[in-house]
């Protein structure tokens, strides 16, 4: 009989696969002083999508929608009720050491620095722990130094760094062993929009140069479209849309946005609908995919003391919005 984790650990261009994986919980609550009643969770629905080797994904959704689950899963930490997840061909559970020496995996809110020690200790005890060769162990802090510009703090303790400094070293150390897979959950929580831009710039980098493959969660969807060239939206547990930007606005709509200031009220705008007033400005909505902006201003040419016109593009955050609040009135 062949060893299935020595085979399994071929390069493979699938490096993600979930197929029909169902997830649910069950919890006792309350209904009386003394009686309690079992209720099941669903976190995951039937969900099945693969990520390629080199893709760039973002996975999205509100609260409670899944995605934790989703990680938690990938890391061999939890297993499906139903249908099976698999990363370069093994699965996760089973074979959590071949997996996690190709995988990196970092949650915003957790950190893997010692509190009370350097920094370059954490390191130095990720290379012992994982057995990490010298010239990978060198090459990798490095290219941190460089990219990520923790050699600034390399010998500061680490309840000593700012919150973006620990979250560029908790990255540094989650690619430390030079993963091909790297999950991300809220990498950019609470930072600054300088710490962002390095952030996501060198994320960006070695999805480009070493092909890394990466899957990231985020609450900033501006975030995520910058980012990832992929979008997975769940929803209840269920995955709601997979493709790209484009696609995504194609679904939701090319919607646009007017501010539009004038002295008087708010006149009704052929092809568009009034959303209300915000900072003395009155705020109109229509779909460029299905009225031009010549009809637009065709019909603000008709409208009286108008005073400022601005057209901008409508933020993504009230897209993703949107749909979520119609995926839950079908419901």
């Amino acid at each position: 009989m062949k060893n299935t984790a020595a085979t399994a650990t071929k390069k493979w261009d699938t490096v993600i696969e979930l197929s029909g994986v169902t997830k649910y919980f069950d919890q006792k609550r309350p209904v009386g002083l003394l009686k309690r009643e079992k209720h099941r969770v669903h976190a995951l629905s039937d969900v099945s999508f693969t990520l390629q080797k080199g893709e760039f994904a973002a996975y999205a959704g509100p609260n409670g929608a899944g995605k934790s689950t989703t990680f938690k899963l990938l890391s061999g930490m939890l297993r499906p009720q139903e249908g099976s997840v698999r990363l370069f061909g093994m699965d996760p559970s089973q074979h959590r050491i071949p997996v996690m020496r190709r995988t990196g995996v970092l949650f915003g809110n957790r950190s893997e620095l010692w509190w009370d020690h350097p920094v370059r200790a954490s390191f130095e005890w990720k290379k012992a722990v994982w057995d990490i060769d010298d010239a990978t162990y060198l090459r990798i802090c490095d290219e941190m130094r460089e990219l990520l510009g923790i050699g600034d703090f390399w010998n500061s303790f680490a309840r000593e760094l700012s919150l973006g400094q620990r979250m560029r070293a908790n990255l540094a150390l989650t690619l430390l062993h030079d993963p091909e897979l790297v999950l991300l959950d809220e990498p950019t929580l609470g930072l600054d929009v300088l710490a962002k831009r390095q952030m996501i710039d060198f994320l960006k980098k070695i999805n480009r140069e070493k092909q890394v493959t990466l899957l990231v969660t985020s609450h900033d969807m501006d975030d995520l479209t910058e980012m990832a060239n992929r979008i997975l939206l769940i929803n209840s547990g269920r995955l709601a849309f997979d493709g790209d930007y484009q696609q995504l606005i194609q679904m939701a709509g090319d919607n646009r946005i007017i501010k539009l200031r004038l002295r008087g009220d708010a006149p009704a705008l052929a092809g568009a609908s009034y959303l209300g007033e915000e900072d003395g400005k009155h705020l109109y909505r229509y779909d460029a995919s299905t009225t031009s902006a010549q009809q637009i201003f065709g019909a603000i040419s008709g409208v009286e003391h108008v005073q400022d016109v601005e057209l901008v593009h409508e933020a993504i955050e009230q897209v993703i919005a949107r749909l979520y609040q119609a995926w839950r009135k079908e419901a």
